[in-house]
């Protein structure tokens, strides 16, 4: 948003803007012919430079919530594009592969996807999806944010800022905010942006773990295995990442929702009760 600020070159003050000025000189000459109050706005006007300048988000204003406003990642935010890191990904997630002793098929297996369009993200010859990097960093036994060796491993304050956030952008305009991510427990804790007619990947994939999802704007539909189901604001939905999904934008605008992954060793800490959750 632009606003334009008249200063008084004099006593550097800001001056009314000129539909405050109008309205001055109309309520002082009401009866005033209109070459009059031209006159008077002139007079009030004399002295004053104009200065563009752009409107900041106030401290400790909800970021996203004037209408028309930027996304909530927007504000001094941490992006890592997934188009942008095409060769070290794909790199990462092959040594990934080959140090535990996998096979394309194997990995193919694990996540729904082709063997061969695994192949093409580990060349670096595709852009993948937010669900494509989900699927194969579980079926690697690891989280999204290892791919992108983002520092989620050492010691975090009790609160994380807004402004420490990281976030991962796709091609095709999906972003992903991690706001807490805990390997040691295998949780991870995400607001996801999905733009109109963007999804979490181009099909259904599937991969270990359970998955919470509540909608804070827009609509989302979750295709899960052969079902589809439209969350408005306010719903949730709660299932086994092992089931073939995907989620879809159909709406018109901007879909906002907060997403929870657990991974199998989370699922296996709460079986087994070893979850050390004294703290």
């Amino acid at each position: 948003m632009t606003i334009l600020v008249f200063r008084d070159a004099v006593f550097n003050r800001v001056r009314p803007s000129f539909s405050n000025i109008e309205n001055a000189a109309r309520h002082a000459m009401p009866a005033a012919r209109p070459s009059a109050v031209e006159s008077h706005r002139a007079h009030l006007l004399r002295g004053c430079t104009i200065e563009t300048v752009s409107a900041q988000p106030v401290e400790g204003s909800i970021p996203g919530a004037a209408e028309g406003s930027e996304s909530a990642t927007s504000p001094r935010r941490t992006v890592v594009t997934t188009e942008e890191h095409l060769n070290e990904l794909g790199g990462r997630i092959r040594a990934l592969r080959v140090e535990q002793g996998l096979t394309l098929q194997m990995i193919a297996e694990r996540t729904g996807l082709s063997s061969s369009m695994v192949s093409m993200v580990e060349r670096g010859r595709t852009s993948p999806s937010i669900g494509t990097l989900i699927a194969i960093s579980s079926a690697l036994g690891v989280h999204m944010a290892d791919l992108f060796e983002l520092d989620v491993d050492g010691p975090r304050d009790v609160v994380q800022r807004a402004t420490d956030h990281q976030v991962v952008e796709t091609a095709n305009g999906v972003l992903r905010r991690l706001v807490q991510v805990d390997p040691r427990r295998g949780l991870e804790l995400v607001v996801n942006e999905y733009e109109p007619g963007t999804a979490s990947a181009v099909q259904v994939t599937h991969h270990g773990g359970y998955e919470y999802g509540y909608v804070l704007e827009g609509t989302l539909t979750v295709e899960l295995q052969n079902a589809a189901h439209q969350l408005e604001p306010g719903d949730s939905i709660a299932f086994e990442s092992t089931r073939p999904h995907r989620i879809v934008n159909q709406g018109r605008r901007r879909a906002r929702a907060v997403w929870v992954n657990l991974s199998p060793r989370a699922l296996q800490v709460d079986a087994t009760g070893d979850g050390n959750r004294s703290d």
